[in-house]
């Protein structure tokens, strides 16, 4: 690590920045921004038919509103970024005049219903060249800084042949670049998901090597800030949401709701500031799954180390976290590997806050602590293999081990977690290797009365912060035999097939997709802070005739004249 920037020359750098942020030299004197109008809205034709079409005409600062319509936007489909919308124009703002109404649909055009669920409804992006196809993104910003998507549902747009792309809603700031391309976000009052059930896809032969919705709201390569405030995800082979390859993410996601995916959250090589508060978390195979692994989203590890370099800025808080059992949720690779059961898995993590959180119902595990030992081979753009990690690797076999350590779980409430009944499935386990730090597990509490855990005793062992300890006891076997395909070390591979203790977990007998709601709140007044324009008469409210629900969305305010977001600018020049 170099030398510490003195405060007076790290705040005349953020000063700096936020003047670039803001438009430089001059902004004051910048054009106002323009309202562009997408459909019909109250028997006013906007000028666009196609949310491409004005997000093409868009200049920075610009908003554009969306009338309800079931919108099969094609966007780009040779570039490398593959969209039915791409935006590369910063501070552009995105908003639908209702959340469940105006709809991204991937579906092909003249899809007899709204999100089609029939297989031959699906569009699969163009061909790979090898009898493939490349897949597609729904709406993708790529390495634009202050984005705002709002109030609008995304579906169907599905992950290629090799299993790329397939992102409904994603912030993308240069994916597998190992940099961080992008700066502020915002997402609010979204809902993405997919009808699509590749499993009962006769093309498909229930394979899960094939197209589907992989991720529904994805962040990645930012450093925020940003915030992801009242949203919905369900129905994903990898997770719900994602947001990771960011040492420093800087991304506060809260009122999220997550079902049916493999993992309800991932979070690859993602810390810093992270926060994951206030959201419900259910029907997944796992729930929450912070986790390093040595990938494409590198630098590794997964460190929740605040910026200062001194104590932890990664903090899942106030969730309620339940009933993550469901095997048949959509699966792919390592995601779907995950152990069906568990409410929060922090695989290869350190220096996390796990707090003031609703454990519940969850049949494996409620939280987990591991050590995670990667036994894939990076891929070549990663210029250090192994970063934060213990590399073990021979000729025959890369293996990168990266331990779990300095992560506090402390006034969390569990209930009825492990049923599964397997050794060392509870409440709480830990499966790492002694290190110093170790994990520290303190004033956790169970409804029924008493606290379980692997180790016994979990409080008493780890109950100080600081200390160094370690453990691994039946839970680690566990994790290795439930995860098929996660660790493979040539002929020492666990035969945990004829591993009785591992035999009470449920197999997945066929994937199911759960429907699309379409009956979530939207934006009370969804002509707050847009510059007056025919659908939003300066000083008046779209909603009094045309419905709402649902809160208004925290910390908007006024644009201002260069189109970027007050509370944005302040955060840059702090």
């Amino acid at each position: 690590m170099g030398p510490r920037r003195t405060a007076v020359a790290a705040a005349t750098a953020a000063v700096a920045a936020g003047a670039a942020f803001a438009g430089g030299p001059g902004a004051a004197q910048a054009a106002a921004p323009k309202v562009l109008l997408v459909g019909t809205y109250s028997g006013v034709a906007g000028g666009y038919t196609s949310i491409q079409s004005a997000v093409d005409a868009a200049a920075p600062g610009d908003w554009i509103l969306v009338a309800p319509g079931d919108y099969h936007e094609q966007g780009v489909a040779s570039a490398p970024q593959r969209a039915g919308v791409l935006i590369k124009t910063a501070n552009l703002h995105l908003r639908g005049m209702n959340r469940n109404t105006v709809i991204v649909d991937g579906t092909k055009p003249g899809a007899p219903g709204v999100c089609d669920a029939a297989p031959s409804s699906q569009q699969h992006g163009p061909s790979d060249g090898n009898g493939g196809t490349l897949g597609r993104n729904g709406i993708e910003v790529y390495k634009a800084d202050g984005v705002s998507i709002e109030n609008l549902l995304v579906c169907n747009y599905l992950s290629g042949s090799g299993g790329g792309d397939g992102n409904e809603i994603w912030w993308n700031g240069g994916d597998g670049g190992g940099h961080i391309g992008m700066g502020p976000l915002h997402g609010a009052y979204l809902t993405a998901s997919s009808s699509y059930n590749y499993g009962t896809d006769p093309a498909n032969h229930g394979s899960s090597t094939v197209p589907m919705g992989k991720y529904g709201i994805f962040a990645s390569n930012e450093g925020g800030p940003g915030t992801i405030d009242h949203t919905y995800a369900s129905n994903m082979g990898d997770s719900a949401y994602y947001i990771g390859a960011c040492h420093d993410c800087n991304v506060t996601l809260t009122h999220g709701h997550a079902e049916n995916s493999a993992l309800g959250f991932s979070g690859t090589n993602a810390g810093g500031r992270l926060v994951l508060q206030n959201s419900e978390w259910d029907q997944n195979k796992a729930g929450l799954a912070p986790n390093t692994l040595n990938n494409d989203d590198w630098p590794s590890p997964a460190d929740g180390t605040c910026p200062s370099g001194t104590g932890s800025c990664s903090i899942i808080r106030g969730n309620y976290v339940h009933d993550n059992n469901n095997q048949n949720a959509p699966s792919y690779g390592i995601a779907g590997a995950a152990p069906p059961g568990t409410g929060i898995l922090m695989s290869g993590i350190r220096n996390y806050t796990v707090t003031g959180n609703r454990i519940v119902d969850n049949n494996s595990w409620g939280l987990v602590i591991n050590d995670f030992p990667d036994t894939s081979q990076p891929p070549s753009q990663v210029t250090t293999p192994c970063a934060g990690g213990t590399d073990l690797s021979t000729p025959a076999q890369p293996l990168c081990y990266y331990n779990a350590f300095g992560n506090e779980v402390a006034h969390n409430t569990f209930t009825r977690n492990g049923s599964y009944n397997n050794p060392g499935n509870a409440d709480i386990a830990v499966a790492a290797v002694p290190h110093n730090p170790g994990n520290c597990i303190h004033d956790n509490t169970d409804t029924a009365g008493m606290l379980s855990s692997d180790p016994p005793a979990v409080q008493t062992l780890m109950g100080v912060c600081g200390l160094p300890n370690g453990y691994l006891g039946p839970s680690f076997m566990q994790l290795v035999c439930t995860t098929p395909g996660a660790l493979s070390i040539g002929p020492i591979t666990p035969a945990c097939n004829n591993v009785p203790v591992v035999a009470n977990y449920p197999p997945t007998t066929g994937v199911v997709i759960k429907p699309i709601p379409f009956h979530e709140a939207t934006m009370e007044e969804p002509c707050d802070d847009v510059p007056a324009n025919p659908w939003c008469p300066a000083g008046s409210s779209a909603t009094a005739s045309h419905g709402g629900g649902g809160d208004r969305p925290a910390g908007h305010g006024d644009s201002g004249t260069d189109g970027v977001r007050p509370e944005w600018r302040a955060l840059r020049s702090q």
